[in-house]
């Protein structure tokens, strides 16, 4: 490399105007560790909606990119595929800012070790809205050892 200068690996380094559109916005689809779906198979289905999006096949899902009101279109219609293990984040980002860009960053962008954290939580997640329990946010009072040992004696 010349001049200590790094070449990007991104298609372009330049943001195009419908990034620059402040009514888009970019999700990122996860797929939780349960997932019986392939993210090849995601990016599959968005394209056969035939929205006007932006989509990237990842490593742990998509992304998509468009008007807000088509990309959360987009992801009602994916989320029926598998609705326990597909998740979706905002991403503050378009599909490849030079400022994320992995490839032009030549390394993990920033976020994506907070994203590995997360990860680790989908499955209890994806567990939790498969079966779904009655909670409680109210917090237990202690009983007076009067009224237990009360009940006690009464039974």
């Amino acid at each position: 490399m010349m001049n200590n200068v790094r070449p990007n690996v991104c298609a372009t380094t330049e943001l195009n105007l419908q990034d620059m559109d402040p009514d888009n916005i970019t999700r990122m689809i996860i797929l939780g560790p349960k997932a019986e779906v392939s993210e090849s198979e995601i990016v599959n289905h968005i394209h056969l909606l035939g929205l006007p999006v932006t989509t990237k096949l990842t490593c742990y899902g998509a992304m998509v990119s468009g008007k807000e009101e088509d990309v959360l279109k987009v992801i009602k219609e994916v989320r029926k595929i598998d609705p326990y293990n597909l998740f979706s984040r905002d991403r503050g980002f378009p599909i490849g800012d030079p400022r994320r860009c992995r490839g032009h960053r030549k390394g993990p962008r920033e976020g994506f070790h907070q994203m590995e954290s997360e990860y680790k939580l989908l499955e209890d997640v994806s567990d939790a809205l498969r079966n779904p329990k009655e909670v409680s946010l109210e917090k237990e009072e202690k009983m007076d050892p009067d009224k237990l040992e009360k009940i006690f004696k009464e039974n």
